[in-house]
């Protein structure tokens, strides 16, 4: 009962008060649940490390797969500038709520998702609750919503994207199709990587061959660190727990 009071105190005042790793923001009230999570650092503390890391004013950042904008809203206070992806729908819809709440205006929120061609595709989540954090294009049930889809080298060509110094890639899957485009770029610019895999998502007969071909792409690199923070080198790409669970590695150098 009291955690329904409280949802409907913030739905009426318009907004949930928040911190994201200390920092203050208003938060959009319908995900009050995870806000409290994440404003008491138990969401991901290591993601903000990351973004403390590599996020400067002088310098850009890139978040494909943006959802509601956690990592969003908090790189926008420490980067020049922030571009990022968002298809789903409803998540597409919180976050720019969430960008209004805080007069956020050095960001490029695009409710597109990056692909290898111009197109339409079919997305949904795992759980079948638009929005969530869960939402893919590997996913077409009948409960999913199409999402337009532009290619990279289409975004690339329109935009100067020479000074941006972190990309983060959390995309359910759609990571084997999408990074390879990215490849050139990555290679020019050094840009840190903060990729997520989820390799549970696409069939196992599949998973070590599709693992494989990312640690090729990305072996010039030079460090590869596992979420414990140790640098296992690329080949931490293709072992057991790689290719059974969900993984984040950064690479750098």
């Amino acid at each position: 009962m009291l955690t329904q009071a409280r949802k409907m105190f913030y739905r009426a005042r318009g907004y949930y008060a928040g911190h994201l790793n200390g920092e203050p923001f208003r938060l959009d009230p319908y995900h009050s649940k995870f806000w409290r999570k994440a404003s008491a650092g138990v969401w991901e503390p290591e993601t903000f490390a990351v973004l403390d890391q590599f996020l400067s004013p002088d310098r850009d950042y890139l978040d494909i797969g943006a959802w509601i904008g956690p990592t969003v809203l908090y790189g926008a206070r420490k980067a020049r500038h922030v571009w990022c992806f968002e298809p789903d729908p409803t998540a597409f819809r919180h976050l720019a709520w969430n960008l209004d709440l805080n007069d956020i205006r050095n960001v490029s929120a695009f409710g597109v998702a990056l692909s290898d061609q111009f197109g339409v595709a079919r997305m949904a989540s795992v759980r079948g609750e638009p929005g969530d954090s869960t939402s893919s294009l590997l996913h077409d049930g009948v409960h999913g919503t199409d999402a337009l889809t532009i290619a990279w080298d289409q975004f690339e060509a329109v935009n100067d994207l020479s000074r941006v110094s972190l990309v983060k890639m959390d995309i359910e899957g759609a990571e084997y199709a999408v990074l390879p485009t990215l490849i050139p770029f990555l290679r020019k610019h050094r840009p840190a990587l903060y990729l997520s895999t989820h390799a549970p998502l696409i069939s196992e007969n599949e998973r070590l061959n599709r693992m494989t071909e990312l640690a090729s792409l990305l072996s010039f690199y030079q460090s590869c660190q596992t979420s414990t923070g140790a640098d296992e080198g690329m080949h931490s790409l293709t072992k057991t727990p790689a290719i059974e669970g969900f993984q984040t590695f950064l690479l750098t150098g």
